[in-house]
Protein backbone atom coordinates (compact mmCIF):
# COMPACT_ATOMS: atom_id res chain seq x y z
CA UNK A 1 0.00 0.00 0.00
CA UNK A 2 2.70 2.42 1.13
CA UNK A 3 5.08 2.03 -2.00
CA UNK A 4 3.33 0.08 -5.25
CA UNK A 5 0.02 1.38 -5.09
CA UNK A 6 1.23 5.32 -5.16
CA UNK A 7 3.62 4.41 -7.84
CA UNK A 8 0.91 3.19 -10.08
CA UNK A 9 -1.22 5.93 -9.11
CA UNK A 10 1.53 8.35 -10.32
CA UNK A 11 1.68 6.84 -13.51
CA UNK A 12 -1.93 7.27 -14.17
CA UNK A 13 -1.43 10.90 -13.36
CA UNK A 14 1.09 10.87 -16.15
CA UNK A 15 -0.92 8.83 -18.52
CA UNK A 16 1.62 6.36 -18.47
CA UNK A 17 -0.71 3.56 -17.66
CA UNK A 18 -1.44 1.33 -20.58
CA UNK A 19 -5.21 1.88 -21.86
CA UNK A 20 -7.07 -0.79 -20.32
CA UNK A 21 -4.98 -1.83 -17.97
CA UNK A 22 -6.73 -4.10 -14.69
CA UNK A 23 -5.24 -4.18 -11.09
CA UNK A 24 -5.78 -6.98 -9.07
CA UNK A 25 -4.94 -6.98 -5.53
CA UNK A 26 -4.62 -10.40 -4.46
CA UNK A 27 -3.86 -11.29 -0.54
CA UNK A 28 -5.10 -13.98 2.05
CA UNK A 29 -7.35 -11.41 4.01
CA UNK A 30 -11.15 -11.12 3.23
CA UNK A 31 -11.67 -7.85 2.64
CA UNK A 32 -14.30 -6.18 0.34
CA UNK A 33 -13.83 -4.12 -2.67
CA UNK A 34 -15.31 -1.11 -1.40
CA UNK A 35 -13.30 -1.22 1.83
CA UNK A 36 -10.09 -2.01 0.03
CA UNK A 37 -10.84 0.75 -2.62
CA UNK A 38 -10.77 2.72 0.50
CA UNK A 39 -7.85 2.22 2.01
CA UNK A 40 -5.48 2.63 -1.52
CA UNK A 41 -7.31 6.27 -1.72
CA UNK A 42 -5.96 6.99 1.53
CA UNK A 43 -2.28 5.35 0.63
CA UNK A 44 -2.46 7.61 -2.26
CA UNK A 45 -3.41 10.66 -1.07
CA UNK A 46 -1.07 10.38 1.82
CA UNK A 47 2.38 8.97 -0.53
CA UNK A 48 1.95 10.41 -3.93
CA UNK A 49 4.60 13.02 -4.53
CA UNK A 50 1.30 14.33 -6.55
CA UNK A 51 -1.27 14.46 -3.96
CA UNK A 52 -4.75 13.58 -4.28
CA UNK A 53 -6.18 14.29 -7.69
CA UNK A 54 -10.08 13.77 -7.88
CA UNK A 55 -10.16 12.94 -11.90
CA UNK A 56 -7.05 10.61 -11.76
CA UNK A 57 -8.06 8.91 -8.61
CA UNK A 58 -11.35 8.11 -10.79
CA UNK A 59 -9.40 6.83 -14.15
CA UNK A 60 -7.18 4.79 -11.05
CA UNK A 61 -9.94 3.32 -9.15
CA UNK A 62 -11.56 1.88 -11.84
CA UNK A 63 -8.52 -0.05 -12.72
CA UNK A 64 -8.55 -1.82 -8.98
CA UNK A 65 -9.73 -4.97 -8.07
CA UNK A 66 -9.19 -7.80 -5.02
CA UNK A 67 -9.43 -10.96 -4.59
CA UNK A 68 -9.20 -13.09 -1.87
CA UNK A 69 -6.26 -15.53 -2.42
CA UNK A 70 -4.88 -18.61 -0.20
CA UNK A 71 -1.20 -18.59 -1.58
CA UNK A 72 -1.17 -22.35 -0.87
CA UNK A 73 -4.54 -23.00 -2.91
CA UNK A 74 -4.71 -24.18 -5.91
CA UNK A 75 -8.47 -23.88 -6.16
CA UNK A 76 -8.59 -19.67 -5.57
CA UNK A 77 -5.69 -19.48 -8.52
CA UNK A 78 -7.73 -21.72 -10.86
CA UNK A 79 -10.91 -18.98 -10.24
CA UNK A 80 -8.81 -15.82 -10.64
CA UNK A 81 -7.86 -17.32 -14.03
CA UNK A 82 -11.08 -18.19 -14.96
CA UNK A 83 -12.15 -14.52 -14.18
CA UNK A 84 -8.98 -12.96 -15.84
CA UNK A 85 -9.56 -15.98 -18.89
CA UNK A 86 -13.01 -13.53 -18.93
CA UNK A 87 -11.53 -10.79 -19.08
CA UNK A 88 -9.39 -11.85 -21.90
CA UNK A 89 -12.54 -12.51 -23.99
CA UNK A 90 -14.19 -9.37 -23.21
CA UNK A 91 -11.13 -7.93 -25.23
CA UNK A 92 -11.30 -10.50 -27.65
CA UNK A 93 -7.83 -11.27 -27.69
CA UNK A 94 -4.69 -12.51 -25.33
CA UNK A 95 -4.06 -9.79 -22.86
CA UNK A 96 -0.16 -9.75 -21.41
CA UNK A 97 -0.30 -10.42 -17.45
CA UNK A 98 2.38 -9.31 -14.91
CA UNK A 99 2.49 -10.98 -11.31
CA UNK A 100 3.91 -9.19 -8.95
CA UNK A 101 5.35 -11.14 -5.64
CA UNK A 102 5.12 -8.51 -2.75
CA UNK A 103 4.64 -11.05 -0.09
CA UNK A 104 6.87 -12.56 2.17
CA UNK A 105 9.68 -14.91 0.47
CA UNK A 106 8.22 -17.57 2.50
CA UNK A 107 5.23 -18.04 -0.05
CA UNK A 108 7.51 -17.55 -2.97
CA UNK A 109 8.05 -21.03 -3.82
CA UNK A 110 4.01 -21.88 -3.07
CA UNK A 111 2.97 -18.83 -5.27
CA UNK A 112 5.20 -19.84 -8.23
CA UNK A 113 3.97 -23.47 -7.92
CA UNK A 114 0.59 -22.80 -8.25
CA UNK A 115 0.81 -20.10 -10.85
CA UNK A 116 2.24 -22.71 -12.72
CA UNK A 117 -0.08 -25.71 -11.98
CA UNK A 118 -2.99 -23.57 -12.57
CA UNK A 119 -1.51 -22.35 -16.01
CA UNK A 120 -1.36 -19.14 -15.22
CA UNK A 121 2.41 -18.84 -16.11
CA UNK A 122 1.36 -19.96 -19.84
CA UNK A 123 0.31 -17.22 -22.10
CA UNK A 124 -1.31 -17.83 -25.67
CA UNK A 125 0.05 -15.30 -27.68
CA UNK A 126 0.95 -12.97 -25.12
CA UNK A 127 3.55 -12.27 -22.48
CA UNK A 128 3.38 -13.69 -18.99
CA UNK A 129 6.11 -12.09 -16.52
CA UNK A 130 7.33 -12.48 -12.67
CA UNK A 131 8.35 -9.85 -10.84
CA UNK A 132 10.23 -11.05 -7.52
CA UNK A 133 11.48 -8.62 -4.64
CA UNK A 134 14.45 -9.40 -2.32
CA UNK A 135 15.38 -11.22 -0.63
CA UNK A 136 15.98 -13.57 -3.71
CA UNK A 137 17.05 -16.46 -1.06
CA UNK A 138 18.99 -16.55 2.26
CA UNK A 139 22.15 -17.98 0.98
CA UNK A 140 24.01 -19.74 -2.31
CA UNK A 141 22.05 -22.80 -2.11
CA UNK A 142 18.34 -21.40 -1.28
CA UNK A 143 19.00 -18.82 -3.96
CA UNK A 144 19.89 -21.52 -6.23
CA UNK A 145 16.88 -23.72 -5.49
CA UNK A 146 13.85 -20.55 -5.79
CA UNK A 147 15.66 -19.94 -8.96
CA UNK A 148 15.07 -23.56 -10.29
CA UNK A 149 11.48 -23.80 -8.76
CA UNK A 150 10.76 -20.25 -10.85
CA UNK A 151 12.50 -21.37 -14.19
CA UNK A 152 10.03 -24.63 -13.64
CA UNK A 153 6.93 -21.96 -14.44
CA UNK A 154 8.75 -18.98 -15.98
CA UNK A 155 11.64 -18.72 -18.82
CA UNK A 156 14.42 -16.45 -17.59
CA UNK A 157 13.40 -13.49 -19.77
CA UNK A 158 9.90 -13.36 -17.73
CA UNK A 159 11.71 -13.09 -14.67
CA UNK A 160 12.12 -9.46 -13.22
CA UNK A 161 14.36 -9.68 -10.13
CA UNK A 162 13.66 -6.08 -8.18
CA UNK A 163 16.63 -3.98 -6.77
CA UNK A 164 14.42 -1.24 -5.82
CA UNK A 165 17.83 0.44 -5.13
CA UNK A 166 18.32 0.68 -9.54
CA UNK A 167 14.85 2.58 -9.84
CA UNK A 168 16.47 5.52 -8.26
CA UNK A 169 17.15 8.46 -10.57
CA UNK A 170 20.98 8.76 -9.89
CA UNK A 171 21.40 5.19 -10.19
CA UNK A 172 20.38 5.41 -13.54
CA UNK A 173 22.51 8.46 -13.99
CA UNK A 174 25.90 6.27 -13.46
CA UNK A 175 26.19 5.47 -16.64
CA UNK A 176 25.05 8.78 -18.50
CA UNK A 177 27.98 10.22 -16.18
CA UNK A 178 30.02 7.54 -17.15
CA UNK A 179 29.68 7.18 -21.02
CA UNK A 180 28.00 10.80 -21.79
CA UNK A 181 30.97 12.93 -20.44
CA UNK A 182 34.35 13.22 -22.39
CA UNK A 183 36.18 14.33 -18.95
CA UNK A 184 35.34 11.55 -17.18
CA UNK A 185 35.25 8.14 -19.10
CA UNK A 186 38.71 8.95 -20.42
CA UNK A 187 40.02 8.84 -16.89
CA UNK A 188 38.06 6.42 -15.24
CA UNK A 189 40.83 3.89 -14.42
CA UNK A 190 43.29 2.76 -11.92
CA UNK A 191 45.76 5.17 -13.46
CA UNK A 192 43.95 7.94 -12.39
CA UNK A 193 41.50 6.90 -9.67
CA UNK A 194 42.85 6.15 -6.23
CA UNK A 195 39.71 4.67 -4.51
CA UNK A 196 35.94 4.15 -4.90
CA UNK A 197 33.73 4.68 -1.76
CA UNK A 198 30.30 3.33 -1.69
CA UNK A 199 28.13 3.69 1.74
CA UNK A 200 24.23 2.73 2.53
CA UNK A 201 24.11 4.18 5.81
CA UNK A 202 20.27 3.98 7.64
CA UNK A 203 19.39 6.03 11.35
CA UNK A 204 16.40 3.44 11.14
CA UNK A 205 16.50 -0.09 13.09
CA UNK A 206 15.32 -3.31 12.02
CA UNK A 207 11.91 -2.25 12.58
CA UNK A 208 9.54 -5.35 13.86
CA UNK A 209 11.42 -7.33 11.49
CA UNK A 210 13.61 -9.25 14.15
CA UNK A 211 13.10 -12.75 12.82
CA UNK A 212 14.41 -11.68 9.02
CA UNK A 213 17.15 -9.58 10.18
CA UNK A 214 18.26 -13.07 12.25
CA UNK A 215 18.94 -14.94 9.49
CA UNK A 216 19.85 -12.39 7.23
CA UNK A 217 22.33 -9.42 8.31
CA UNK A 218 24.12 -6.77 6.63
CA UNK A 219 25.61 -8.85 4.55
CA UNK A 220 23.26 -10.42 3.02
CA UNK A 221 20.42 -7.75 3.32
CA UNK A 222 22.16 -5.34 1.41
CA UNK A 223 26.04 -5.88 0.10
CA UNK A 224 24.85 -9.12 -1.71
CA UNK A 225 22.45 -6.85 -3.76
CA UNK A 226 22.49 -2.75 -3.20
CA UNK A 227 26.39 -2.80 -2.72
CA UNK A 228 27.26 -5.44 -5.55
CA UNK A 229 24.92 -3.94 -7.55
CA UNK A 230 26.13 -0.20 -7.72
CA UNK A 231 30.05 -1.85 -8.04
CA UNK A 232 28.97 -3.60 -11.22
CA UNK A 233 27.06 -0.01 -12.41
CA UNK A 234 30.35 2.24 -11.76
CA UNK A 235 33.01 -0.26 -12.68
CA UNK A 236 31.38 -2.12 -15.84
CA UNK A 237 33.00 -1.47 -19.45
CA UNK A 238 30.66 0.27 -21.79
CA UNK A 239 28.31 -1.97 -23.16
CA UNK A 240 28.61 -2.42 -26.71
CA UNK A 241 24.60 -0.94 -26.76
CA UNK A 242 21.79 0.26 -24.66
CA UNK A 243 20.06 -3.30 -24.77
CA UNK A 244 19.33 -4.63 -21.82
CA UNK A 245 21.05 -8.34 -21.91
CA UNK A 246 24.64 -6.13 -23.11
CA UNK A 247 23.91 -4.01 -20.36
CA UNK A 248 24.31 -7.01 -17.52
CA UNK A 249 26.67 -8.86 -19.31
CA UNK A 250 29.07 -6.18 -18.59
CA UNK A 251 27.80 -5.72 -14.71
CA UNK A 252 28.24 -9.65 -14.58
CA UNK A 253 31.74 -9.23 -16.06
CA UNK A 254 32.55 -7.30 -12.72
CA UNK A 255 30.80 -9.02 -10.10
CA UNK A 256 32.92 -12.07 -11.44
CA UNK A 257 36.13 -10.17 -10.43
CA UNK A 258 35.19 -9.24 -7.51
CA UNK A 259 37.93 -10.27 -4.56
CA UNK A 260 39.65 -9.07 -1.33
CA UNK A 261 38.26 -11.55 1.21
CA UNK A 262 40.06 -14.71 1.53
CA UNK A 263 40.43 -16.95 4.96
CA UNK A 264 44.07 -15.12 4.50
CA UNK A 265 42.86 -11.33 4.75
CA UNK A 266 39.65 -11.34 6.26
CA UNK A 267 40.28 -9.72 9.37
CA UNK A 268 42.10 -7.22 7.64
CA UNK A 269 39.69 -6.39 4.91
CA UNK A 270 36.12 -7.19 6.94
CA UNK A 271 34.43 -5.18 9.97
CA UNK A 272 31.58 -6.18 11.30
CA UNK A 273 29.60 -4.90 14.09
CA UNK A 274 26.36 -4.88 15.86
CA UNK A 275 23.97 -1.73 17.43
CA UNK A 276 24.43 -1.45 21.11
CA UNK A 277 21.82 0.88 23.25
CA UNK A 278 22.16 4.82 22.42
CA UNK A 279 20.38 7.43 21.86
CA UNK A 280 19.06 9.22 18.61
CA UNK A 281 17.51 12.41 18.28
CA UNK A 282 17.01 12.79 22.42
CA UNK A 283 15.34 9.34 22.73
CA UNK A 284 16.91 6.42 23.98
CA UNK A 285 17.90 3.88 21.37
CA UNK A 286 17.87 -0.03 22.37
CA UNK A 287 20.31 -1.99 21.31
CA UNK A 288 20.09 -5.04 18.70
CA UNK A 289 19.75 -7.51 21.63
CA UNK A 290 17.17 -6.47 22.73
CA UNK A 291 15.08 -5.83 20.06
CA UNK A 292 11.53 -8.26 19.32
CA UNK A 293 12.89 -11.72 17.84
CA UNK A 294 16.18 -10.90 18.34
CA UNK A 295 18.42 -13.95 20.46
CA UNK A 296 19.92 -12.18 23.83
CA UNK A 297 23.43 -13.35 22.45
CA UNK A 298 23.20 -12.86 19.15
CA UNK A 299 25.84 -12.32 16.85
CA UNK A 300 24.08 -11.25 13.60
CA UNK A 301 25.84 -8.27 12.16
CA UNK A 302 23.85 -5.19 11.84
CA UNK A 303 27.05 -3.07 10.33
CA UNK A 304 29.30 -4.13 7.42
CA UNK A 305 32.44 -2.32 5.93
CA UNK A 306 34.30 -4.07 3.21
CA UNK A 307 37.27 -3.27 1.37
CA UNK A 308 37.08 -5.24 -1.84
CA UNK A 309 38.95 -5.09 -5.22
CA UNK A 310 38.28 -5.36 -8.78
CA UNK A 311 40.97 -8.20 -10.25
CA UNK A 312 40.78 -6.59 -14.24
CA UNK A 313 43.24 -4.46 -16.19
CA UNK A 314 41.08 -1.30 -15.46
CA UNK A 315 40.80 -1.42 -12.01
CA UNK A 316 44.23 -3.00 -10.83
CA UNK A 317 45.18 -1.99 -7.77
CA UNK A 318 42.45 0.38 -7.00
CA UNK A 319 40.46 -0.12 -3.56
CA UNK A 320 36.97 -0.16 -3.17
CA UNK A 321 35.40 0.73 0.71
CA UNK A 322 32.24 -0.36 0.96
CA UNK A 323 30.03 0.06 4.10
CA UNK A 324 26.53 -0.22 5.63
CA UNK A 325 25.05 -0.26 8.74
CA UNK A 326 21.82 0.49 10.71
CA UNK A 327 21.46 2.24 13.45
CA UNK A 328 23.89 5.05 12.89
CA UNK A 329 24.41 8.78 13.21
CA UNK A 330 23.01 9.61 9.71
CA UNK A 331 21.00 8.50 6.71
CA UNK A 332 23.01 8.50 3.28
CA UNK A 333 23.24 6.35 0.16
CA UNK A 334 26.31 7.47 -1.89
CA UNK A 335 29.59 6.82 -4.15
CA UNK A 336 32.67 8.89 -3.91
CA UNK A 337 35.33 8.79 -6.77
CA UNK A 338 38.35 9.82 -4.90
CA UNK A 339 41.12 10.71 -7.70
CA UNK A 340 44.77 10.16 -7.46
CA UNK A 341 47.45 12.89 -6.39
CA UNK A 342 48.29 15.11 -9.47
CA UNK A 343 51.93 14.67 -8.25
CA UNK A 344 51.90 10.73 -8.36
CA UNK A 345 50.84 10.71 -11.48
CA UNK A 346 52.88 13.24 -13.12
CA UNK A 347 55.55 13.88 -10.75
CA UNK A 348 55.05 17.62 -9.72
CA UNK A 349 56.46 17.74 -6.25
CA UNK A 350 55.02 21.64 -6.53
CA UNK A 351 51.55 20.08 -6.03
CA UNK A 352 51.94 17.47 -3.39
CA UNK A 353 49.58 17.78 -0.48
CA UNK A 354 46.81 18.85 -2.67
CA UNK A 355 43.34 17.82 -1.32
CA UNK A 356 42.06 15.02 -3.95
CA UNK A 357 39.42 15.65 -6.61
CA UNK A 358 36.57 14.04 -5.91
CA UNK A 359 33.57 13.07 -7.37
CA UNK A 360 30.60 12.46 -5.12
CA UNK A 361 27.46 10.88 -6.69
CA UNK A 362 24.47 11.64 -3.91
CA UNK A 363 21.58 8.90 -4.44
CA UNK A 364 20.06 10.13 -0.82
CA UNK A 365 19.09 12.26 1.08
CA UNK A 366 19.76 14.46 -1.74
CA UNK A 367 19.98 13.55 -5.09
CA UNK A 368 23.09 15.22 -7.46
CA UNK A 369 26.82 15.26 -8.07
CA UNK A 370 29.32 16.99 -6.75
CA UNK A 371 32.73 17.13 -8.14
CA UNK A 372 36.01 18.85 -5.79
CA UNK A 373 38.88 20.46 -7.67
CA UNK A 374 41.64 22.72 -6.81
CA UNK A 375 41.73 26.23 -7.54
CA UNK A 376 44.03 29.45 -6.34
CA UNK A 377 42.60 30.84 -3.00
CA UNK A 378 41.01 34.51 -3.90
CA UNK A 379 43.15 37.14 -2.80
CA UNK A 380 46.45 34.87 -2.27
CA UNK A 381 49.90 34.83 -4.58
CA UNK A 382 49.90 31.02 -4.39
CA UNK A 383 48.13 29.21 -2.14
CA UNK A 384 45.98 26.92 -3.59
CA UNK A 385 42.38 25.30 -1.89
CA UNK A 386 39.62 23.02 -2.70
CA UNK A 387 36.71 24.40 -4.34
CA UNK A 388 33.03 22.18 -4.71
CA UNK A 389 31.06 22.65 -7.78
CA UNK A 390 27.39 21.09 -6.77
CA UNK A 391 23.98 20.24 -8.74
CA UNK A 392 21.27 19.24 -6.72
CA UNK A 393 18.72 17.20 -8.94
CA UNK A 394 16.30 16.64 -6.28
CA UNK A 395 15.84 20.54 -5.39
CA UNK A 396 15.11 21.44 -8.96
CA UNK A 397 12.96 18.55 -9.65
CA UNK A 398 11.87 17.01 -6.84
CA UNK A 399 8.42 17.06 -7.68
CA UNK A 400 8.72 15.84 -11.31
CA UNK A 401 11.38 13.26 -9.86
CA UNK A 402 9.89 9.11 -10.49
CA UNK A 403 9.93 7.59 -7.16
CA UNK A 404 12.22 4.32 -8.06
CA UNK A 405 9.13 1.69 -8.32
CA UNK A 406 7.44 4.12 -10.52
CA UNK A 407 10.07 3.34 -13.13
CA UNK A 408 10.41 -0.19 -12.39
CA UNK A 409 6.50 -1.11 -12.98
CA UNK A 410 6.77 1.15 -15.83
CA UNK A 411 9.79 -0.74 -17.56
CA UNK A 412 8.03 -4.14 -16.49
CA UNK A 413 4.96 -3.53 -18.23
CA UNK A 414 7.45 -2.40 -21.54
CA UNK A 415 9.37 -5.29 -21.39
CA UNK A 416 12.46 -3.48 -20.81
CA UNK A 417 14.77 -5.69 -17.94
CA UNK A 418 17.50 -3.49 -17.98
CA UNK A 419 16.92 -1.90 -14.14
CA UNK A 420 16.36 -5.80 -13.07
CA UNK A 421 19.42 -8.31 -11.56
CA UNK A 422 19.23 -11.16 -13.89
CA UNK A 423 20.23 -14.78 -12.55
CA UNK A 424 24.12 -14.97 -13.27
CA UNK A 425 24.66 -11.58 -11.25
CA UNK A 426 22.36 -12.89 -8.39
CA UNK A 427 24.01 -16.13 -8.54
CA UNK A 428 27.81 -14.48 -8.22
CA UNK A 429 26.73 -12.10 -5.89
CA UNK A 430 25.80 -15.06 -3.62
CA UNK A 431 28.40 -16.77 -4.42
CA UNK A 432 30.73 -14.04 -3.25
CA UNK A 433 28.53 -13.09 0.07
CA UNK A 434 28.74 -17.49 1.08
CA UNK A 435 32.06 -17.32 0.60
CA UNK A 436 32.85 -14.07 2.93
CA UNK A 437 30.16 -15.57 5.59
CA UNK A 438 32.35 -19.16 5.24
CA UNK A 439 35.79 -17.04 6.09
CA UNK A 440 34.35 -15.16 8.94
CA UNK A 441 32.08 -17.32 11.16
CA UNK A 442 29.65 -15.67 13.15
CA UNK A 443 30.82 -15.41 16.86
CA UNK A 444 30.17 -12.77 19.41
CA UNK A 445 34.32 -12.36 19.74
CA UNK A 446 33.76 -11.02 15.44
CA UNK A 447 31.77 -8.38 16.61
CA UNK A 448 32.45 -4.63 17.31
CA UNK A 449 29.96 -3.23 19.22
CA UNK A 450 28.78 0.42 18.39
CA UNK A 451 26.49 2.77 20.18
CA UNK A 452 23.42 3.68 18.63
CA UNK A 453 23.70 6.87 16.78
CA UNK A 454 27.07 6.92 16.52
CA UNK A 455 29.08 6.65 13.21
CA UNK A 456 29.42 2.80 13.41
CA UNK A 457 32.21 1.00 14.96
CA UNK A 458 36.02 3.15 15.24
CA UNK A 459 37.35 -0.32 13.36
CA UNK A 460 35.25 0.59 10.75
CA UNK A 461 37.58 4.14 10.29
CA UNK A 462 40.63 1.69 11.02
CA UNK A 463 40.35 -0.13 7.86
CA UNK A 464 40.62 3.14 5.60
CA UNK A 465 43.67 4.56 7.94
CA UNK A 466 46.01 2.26 7.40
CA UNK A 467 46.14 2.62 3.87
CA UNK A 468 46.59 6.26 4.71
CA UNK A 469 42.89 7.16 3.19
CA UNK A 470 39.64 7.93 5.74
CA UNK A 471 35.51 7.72 4.84
CA UNK A 472 34.31 11.00 3.12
Amino acid sequence: MKKLLPAQYNLEFENMLPEGLAIFAAARGDVAQAEFKIAAKNSVSKYSRFGYDEQTWARFESRLNYRRLGFEDIEDYRKLESELEGLEKLHGKPVGRVYYLAASPEYFSSIVKNLRDSGMSRGEGSYRRLVIEKPFGSSLASARRLNREIRSAFPEESIYRIDHYLGKEMIQNIMSIRFANAIFEPVWNSRHIDNIQISILEDTGIEGRGEYYENSGALRDMVQNHIVQLMSLVMMERPKSLDPEAIRDQKVKIIKKISGITPEDIDKNLIIGQYAEGVIDGENIAGYRHESEVAEDSATETFAALKLNVSNARWKGVSVYVRTGKRLNERLVGIVVEFKDFSSIYGLEAYRGLAPNLLIIKIYPEEGISLQFNMKKPGSFDKIVPFSMSYCKSCEFRKFTPEAYERLIHDVLEGDSTLYARWDEIERAWMLIDSILDCKVRKRENLHLYSAGSSGPKEADRLLEKDGRHWW
